[in-house]
This record gives structure tokens, sequence and C-alpha cells, in this order.
């Protein structure tokens, strides 16, 4: 019988012609200075290609995935797009699976990461490979775009001051150090009562006694070895709140106090720290993101200027709480955490995120700064931490 010749690398090589006679190729230097003027690169090549660099600020999104999610990262149909692979096929292919999405500006960089490395152009390299503990803990967001590798690397860089260890601090803390957070710092000068078990879930009914700092640093190291936890069994004020805050990247407001909350937004805006604030009462509860590296970011005193009376705002030891509530609002301000961290996402800042749990209702406020705002307005002084306290004391 006469044996029949399948000529497959014909047939490819016909196909990439005929993708080349519709696509539009450009150098790798061409590819650089599109990208400077806002084109966005994306690297379609597989997660384990791009451990050993990419290019700088290129968008890391495998071929596999890119129908599935390029309109989550670029939604604009009219934004320049770049696609680069190892060699300049694939692509192709991937430019020809946009355009047929109806992106109108998609081009085809020549040559692929090969030929970008060679003529010597910025490569982000100094990512190091995960081990195979990291890589098998954080699999799953590691397979997000918007992460991988470069993000899990930040991660593991960034530091986070948790200020209390109770209701906020404990579901934010917990998912700091599961999502890989390298340096978490806990502040907080109580000790675990039972009355706090059916809220503060990083602690246990064994501990009670246990001052929190402790008992939640065995949870969380028993959850994420990785993680190094710093204990501070102090409490919070004047003469400590700089020195408690300084060296992090990001702060977790989980007070349950106005006085220390008005010296945590104080000290924020000195050191240039973002204050993720988070409140709760009864089923209702509240968040923000304070940023005072940015120009147009309002702070907590553009929302409080003054504390209020003591009986317009109760504690939880005298309001009570819904157990599960300080769970939801400490768990997004974990999230606002890590957007920050990542620098990816919408971080809420300007807009305050209101939470009523009987209704189960979200509901979003604009926030503006407030120019005569005494924390952060055109005339605002500050005259030290101490008058700081001096004041709330007063009004309250």
């Amino acid at each position: 019988m006469a044996s029949i010749r399948v000529n497959a690398p014909a047939s490819s090589q016909t196909l990439l012609a005929d993708l080349r006679r519709r696509i539009a190729e450009i150098s790798p230097a061409e590819a650089l200075a599109q990208q400077a003027a806002g084109a966005l690169l994306i690297d379609v090549r597989e997660d384990g290609e791009r451990e050993q660099g990419m290019p700088a600020q290129a968008v890391p999104l495998s071929r596999g995935y890119l129908e599935l999610r390029i309109e989550q990262i670029e939604a604009d149909r009219d934004r320049p797009l770049l696609t680069l692979c190892a060699g300049g096929q694939r692509s192709l292919f991937a430019a020809d699976a946009l355009q047929r999405m109806g992106y109108r500006q998609v081009r085809s960089v020549a040559g692929g990461f090969a030929r970008w490395r060679a003529e010597g152009l910025p490569v982000a390299n100094d990512v190091p490979a995960l081990d195979a503990d990291a890589a098998e803990r954080y699999a799953r967001q590691l397979r997000l775009p918007q992460i991988g590798v470069a993000g899990q690397a930040r991660l593991a860089a960034a530091s986070v001051v948790v200020l209390g260890a109770g209701g906020l601090g404990a579901p934010a803390a917990l998912y700091l150090a599961a999502a890989g957070v390298g340096r978490l710092t806990l502040v907080d000068d109580d000790v675990v009562e039972r009355s706090n078990l059916h809220r503060q879930v990083i602690h246990a009914d064994a501990r009670v006694g246990m001052p929190k700092t402790e008992s939640a640093r065995m949870t969380l190291a028993a959850l994420n070895p990785r993680v190094r936890v710093d204990v501070r069994r102090e409490r919070l004020d004047a003469g400590n709140v700089e020195s408690l805050l300084a060296g992090h990247d990001v702060l977790i407001d989980g007070a349950d106090n106005f006085p220390a909350r008005y010296l945590l937004a104080a000290a924020s805006r000195r050191l240039g720290l973002p204050m993720v604030y988070g409140a709760v009462e009864r089923f209702r509860g509240q968040l923000s993101v304070f940023d005072p590296r940015l120009e147009a970011s309002p702070c907590y005193r553009c929302l409080f200027p003054e504390p209020p009376a003591a009986a317009d705002a109760p504690n939880c030891s005298e309001a009570g709480v819904l157990g599960v509530l300080p769970g939801l609002i400490g768990l997004l301000q974990a999230t606002e955490a890590l957007k920050l961290i990542l620098q990816i996402g919408e971080p809420l800042v300007g807009r305050l995120l209101q939470v009523d749990a009987l209704e189960m209702r979200f509901r979003e406020t604009r926030l503006v700064r407030d120019p005569a705002c005494p924390g952060c307005g055109t005339s605002a002084r500050f005259d030290g931490y101490q008058a700081i306290e001096a004041f709330c004391a007063s009004a309250g």
C-alpha cells in the first residue's frame, strides 16, 4: 500500500505567511518606543519562560489565557497593543486573536524576547525563581496575570503593620500572611478574652489570658511559616506612634478608639504611609484608603475633623457587634492592602465603602480632600502628637 505523506510543516509555513501579510510586525526597538508612548506590551509566553526575565513594564499574559483575560486588563479597543513571545511566532497568533476580538491597533514584535534581549533592551530579570514550596503554596494567585512571579516577589518584599490583633486585625493578618506578605508587624497590648473569640478568629479558647500578639503570632506561623511576624506588645500613644509605623509599606487600621485613629492618621501623613481604615459597630461597617503619597487623597480628618462624643460612637464592648462583620471588613482591608502592594486595581482612595450586614447592602460615598481639613488642609499645622492626644481627650 502506498504511503501517504502529510506535509504539516508546509501548512504551518503557509499559515505563518498569511499571518505576516495581515499582522504588522515591528522590531523590539520600535516596540520599546511605542511602549513609552502608551502602547501596552503583552508577553504571551508561559509563566516558566518568563521566570528568567521579561521586557520591562510588559504585562504577563500567557497565550492560552489571552482571550479570556485581556478585557480585564485593557478594555479600550483603540489602545495600541504589542504582542511578544519567545521568537516571534506565537505573538502573531496572539495578535490575530486580538484583532478578531475587535482590537484595532495590534502589532507583533519580530524576533520575540530572544531578539529583545540580544539588542540590550530593558529587561525585568531581577525576579528570582520561586522555590518548590512557594510555587505550590501560591499556585492559584500566581496564575493571575496581575500577580505572577514578579507580583509574588513584590509581596514577599513588602512589610505591613497591623494596629490591633482583634476583630479587624485578625482576619486582615490571616489573609495577608496567606497571600505571602513577607513581614507583618502586630501592635496590641491586650490579652485574649473569651468574649473576643466570636469575632477574633486568629485566637483560640486555650489561649485565653495570653497576649493577643503572641496568640496571633502562633496562628500565623502555623498558617505560613515563610512570613516573618514581629510583635509589639505596646499601647499606641504619642511617644511611640512613629517608631511603631516607620519602615512599613502599608498600615492596617484596626484601632477601636478615636485617639489611636487620630494618632495613626497624623503619623501616616508624616511618614507617607498609606492607611487602610476600617470600623465596625453592631451590624454596620465602613472602610476607605487614605494615601498621603497622592496629592488628591483625602485623609482621615477630612472624614472626621473632630472626634465624636463617646455617647455618639460606642465601641464594640459597649454597643456589641455581629461576629462576622469584623471578618468582612478586615478581609476587605487585606484586599486593599494587597492592591496597594501589587499596584493593581483601583484602591478605595477618595471613596468610603459602607456595609449594612442586616440588609446586605454596600454603599459607596465619594470623599474629597477638604481644603480646610485640620489634618491635610492648606492651613493645617502639626503641633506634635501630644497635642493630638490632648485634643482627643478634650473632645471626648
